[in-house]
């Protein structure tokens, strides 16, 4: 398979995924910066069934569809100059293990710390000020796996399409390694998450927040399944 076969498989599998199918469609179709008449043109229907699927008018396109508007927008993207391709091929260039990457979605719109601080039961460590911020997205890992296994060029993959989402670290004891990690890399995210055993955030790792400038939560919700369901919340 090729890379952007495998892109547009993973944007297929997220429209045809979501629960709303036509904000889905929408959200990918601006993130592309096609207008519907554009798209429709392409894929040869009326502008009208676009703006009927994106707004819920019409029950959800089948997966053949789904297939010819993912390929007109990588299609159009690439005689465009590949602006967004070339984004998500940072992303996507290797895949990621699942075994340390429990789960990596963007957002249907940007959503701020608060409402994601809320979603996972989080206590807000510090940097409290900038919850504010509007985050765009989210990645799940396995702390220690992660920390292990990961090359820098993988973390910096964790980041999806864009800095400003949550990095979610699971099986967390201390919180020092996922925020040493962060400061080696040399990305901020807009937000982090420690989920585990830990029962107060290491002082290395809240000094290092501070320097950043990142929020950083302890999210006290029961379990890794909890915690990815109140996120996906968020991204409903």
């Amino acid at each position: 398979m090729t890379e952007k076969e495998r892109i547009a498989k993973w944007i297929a599998g997220d429209i045809t995924l979501s629960e709303d199918h036509g904000a889905a469609l929408k959200r990918w179709r601006e993130r592309f910066g096609l207008t519907q008449s554009a798209l429709a043109e392409v894929i040869r229907i009326s502008p009208s069934v676009i703006s009927d699927y994106e707004a819920g008018r019409r029950k959800s396109p089948g997966a053949a569809t789904i297939k010819r508007i993912v390929e007109a927008f990588l299609d159009m993207d690439e005689k465009g100059g590949g602006e967004v391709l070339r984004s998500f091929s940072q992303v996507f260039g290797t895949q990621l293990p699942p075994d340390v990457v429990l789960e990596i979605r963007e957002f249907g719109g940007p959503v701020d710390g608060k409402t994601i601080s809320k979603s996972v039961n989080g206590e807000i460590v510090v940097n409290k000020e900038l919850l504010g911020r509007k985050l765009f997205g989210y990645t799940v890992i396995d702390s220690h796996k992660a920390v292990l296994g990961l090359s820098s060029d993988d973390f910096r993959r964790l980041y999806g399409l864009t800095t400003e989402r949550v990095l979610v670290f699971t099986g967390v004891t201390m919180g020092r390694s996922p925020m040493v990690a962060i400061k080696v890399i040399g990305i901020t995210p807009g937000m982090v998450v420690l989920h585990g055993e830990l029962k107060t955030a290491d002082p290395v790792g809240v000094k290092i927040a501070e320097l950043l400038k990142v929020p950083l939560v302890i999210s006290r919700i029961s379990s890794v399944e909890a915690l990815l369901e109140g996120l996906r919340k968020c991204a409903r």
